[in-house]
């Protein structure tokens, strides 16, 4: 005997073995034993087979029409044998009966089960509206269909193109065809979907790609600003007696930071460091404020960039020359023999701009034998002049103070570079790193940061720091924080470091500037008037908030920087590059920054530089292959106190490539730091799956190093 029958829904049959009670024991066709409960027999049968009955109930269930089945069976609930006996007459077998049931089980649309061989048609109404239904599925499965073929065949479907096509790549709804169909497309050509699209010329470029996953995920709703207006200045901000002057780059729009330099009797002379003073004119909670936090921060990428503030606000607080700005100030009497600091003073006032230079008209005029000959004529020469020593003593300071906690001597690469982007053409410009004009601004910045951390301190306010401290022993890896209390940077060799120098275009610095203002104007009640209480749990989201967008936004410049030296390499058509080993098989390219592992290099002396084919280059993946030809020349050791600074520089190296930290500053006055970090993020930049490996410490200087800013 046979037994036709379900089992975890779906429905089996097989030759019964025996019975014991109210269980059968069944082996089905392909040999599986199975215990089978009587209750879950629909059909006893002797003829035909098992295998046989199931292969002809499926052929005979395909030829039933629903439509008229449905039409013969009651409003009431029924075994299905009832209506098989109305469907098929007097020819109602085993097979038939099995067919009915694999049909209407089929078709939850037509019948719906009441139990074990119970059916009751679906209403009428609601039958309509489910056969209308299932057409319009039909329907989209034929039109998925054509966006298939559409796609395999390298054509774009008129669907798929404009913002479609960058919302499929970026924030798509899987349960549209439009989406299915590209997936389904991209699985059988065996690419991966963005490649698709841009072969089908969906999306202009690579370039764009990337730049719209960046705005889908951080700037959702557009990079615009809704129409705000910065508040009204103090009307008794003073006015200083000073005339200032910046010095950045030629592309640069947020001026945050300028100079000024005073004569004094006996030798001394005053020097100002002036930070533009939003904080002035924006309070905590306005609707400027709640944009900038929203933000946080300004994004740079060569050729462009998203201010942390709108354009009118920018450029009510930016240090622009021709007339008076609000700045807060710090200013230092220096003893010009000894280039110590004798005192210092914090003002919130207003400052007339002289000058904003630029270090593409002046990094070659002002040089270290010019400053030491006083040859070449250029705007604000005798203050350069003061500044250059002063900046000098300062940094030698900081490396006094970085040796007490067991650090070397920072080390500077002498080469940066510069993006500049027209359309879809790069242009990247080495700059010598290290000049007077960087260390001038660098170590003026790290004063000014050092000196007001120090003075939210004093004052009991909490500020937001960097700090930078060694875990396990006092020589250890380096470990950068951002924390609400003050902390030594040892990698700057200060004992507080508290940005405070960019507030146009980085959220931190304008918290702290309220906060400064705060103790200007309130002295010892500072505490109980900043806007941030100690203790505060808003701060301490702020810091959370600041740290992750802060490293989300440089990871997608150096992905974008990255993308513009591969682009660079197409566009010049270099098949050669020379490049230097930075450790093990990483090597680092001359001509632009790009960091690159080369697989199989073998071992190389640090410095050693290589002649290296380029294989391949892959904009939308942002990879480069490239391998070595030979070897151009390498570093030789003569001496042996030659051999032994040799193996301190290569220690100091192997320290700056393992030194655990984040991402490379982004300001001149934490150029000092990448220097300390910089490597290390290069290095663990460089091994990334994705190939988002160029060079992180040259953000290191925004002065220089983002164009645009």
């Amino acid at each position: 005997m046979n037994v036709f029958f379900e089992e975890s829904g779906s429905f089996k049959a097989g030759s019964v073995l025996s019975r014991q009670g109210d269980a059968f024991q069944v082996e089905l066709p392909g040999g599986r034993r199975a215990k089978v409960r009587a209750k879950d027999v629909l059909i006893e049968f002797e003829k035909p087979s098992a295998a046989e009955l199931m292969q002809q109930a499926d052929t005979v269930a395909q030829d039933i029409d629903l439509d008229f089945l449905w039409e013969c069976a009651p409003d009431e609930e029924f075994p299905f044998a009832t209506l098989g006996a109305e469907y098929f007459g007097e020819h109602f077998g085993s097979i038939e009966r099995a067919a009915l049931i694999l049909r209407m089980h089929g078709a939850p649309v037509y019948f719906r089960r009441k139990g074990r061989g119970m059916y009751q048609r679906a209403p009428q109404e609601q039958l309509k509206m489910a056969l209308a239904g299932l057409e319009r599925k039909r329907q989209q499965a034929l039109v998925q269909q054509g966006y298939e073929e559409e796609l395999k065949a390298g054509r774009l479907p008129d669907a798929l193109a404009g913002k479609t096509a960058l919302m499929l790549l970026t924030k798509p709804d899987k349960n549209t065809i439009e989406y299915k169909a590209l997936e389904n497309a991209a699985a059988a050509r065996g690419i991966s979907q963005a490649r698709l699209m841009l072969e089908c010329g969906a999306i202009p470029s690579a370039r764009a790609l990337h730049e719209a996953k960046f705005l889908a995920e951080f700037f959702p709703h557009g990079t615009g600003f809704p129409p705000v207006t910065a508040g009204s200045l103090p009307e008794d901000l003073p006015e200083a007696n000073v005339q200032a002057f910046s010095i950045d780059d030629i592309t640069t729009t947020e001026i945050d930071d300028a100079f000024s330099v005073e004569h004094l009797a006996d030798g001394r002379v005053r020097i100002g460091v002036h930070i533009a003073a939003p904080a002035l004119g924006i309070q905590r909670g306005d609707e400027v404020d709640e944009i900038a936090r929203t933000r946080l921060s300004t994004v740079y990428m060569p050729g462009d960039k998203i201010t942390m503030l709108p354009d009118s606000v920018v450029e009510a607080f930016t240090l622009a020359e021709g007339g008076l700005r609000p700045a807060l100030s710090l200013y230092v009497i220096i003893n010009r023999e000894t280039q110590e600091i004798v005192a210092s003073e914090t003002r919130a006032e207003r400052v007339f701009v002289a000058n904003n230079l630029r270090h593409n008209t002046l990094d070659e005029l002002v040089t270290e034998e010019a400053l030491a000959n006083g040859t070449g004529e250029y705007l604000h020469k005798d203050d350069i002049a003061v500044l250059w020593p002063f900046a000098q003593a300062l940094f030698e300071k900081r490396q006094t103070a970085r040796a007490g906690y067991g650090l070397r001597r920072e080390v500077q690469r002498n080469t940066d570079f510069n993006f500049y982007v027209e359309g879809e053409h790069i242009t990247i410009t080495p700059r010598r790193r290290g000049s007077p004009l960087d260390t001038i601004v660098a170590e003026l910045a790290i004063l000014a940061n050092s000196s007001w951390g120090a003075f939210l301190h004093d004052h009991g306010v909490p500020g937001i720091y960097r700090t930078q401290r060694a875990f396990g022993a006092p020589t250890g890896p380096k470990r950068t924080r951002m924390q609400t209390n003050a902390a030594p940077h040892e990698g700057l060799g200060v004992t507080q470091y508290a940005w405070s120098t960019s507030p146009l275009r980085r959220y931190t610095d304008l918290v702290n500037q309220w906060q400064l203002i705060a103790c200007v104007q309130h002295g010892v009640t500072a505490k109980l008037a900043a806007p941030f209480k100690p203790k505060d749990a808003d701060l301490f989201a702020v810091v959370q908030g600041f740290d992750d967008t802060y490293t989300a936004y440089a990871d997608h410049q150096r992905r974008m920087e990255y993308f513009w030296c591969l682009r660079w390499l197409k566009q010049e058509n270099r098949k050669q590059v020379v490049a230097s080993v930075v450790k093990g098989d990483l090597v680092r390219l001359e001509e632009i920054p790009l960091l690159l592992h080369v697989p199989g290099l073998g071992v190389h002396a640090r410095g050693t530089r290589l002649q290296m084919e380029v294989m391949s280059l892959d904009e939308l993946t942002v990879e480069a292959s490239v391998r070595l030809l030979h070897v151009l020349d390498a570093p030789t050791v003569t001496s042996g106190n030659e051999a032994e600074e040799a193996e301190e520089a290569d220690e100091s190296d192997e320290e700056l490539i393992d030194a655990a930290d984040d991402s490379a500053e982004g300001e001149a006055e934490a150029q000092a730091e990448a220097d300390l970090d910089g490597e290390a993020n290069a290095d663990d930049a460089a091994a990334s799956d994705d190939g988002e490996n160029t060079d992180a410490t040259r953000a290191a200087d925004q002065h220089i190093a983002e164009p645009g800013r």
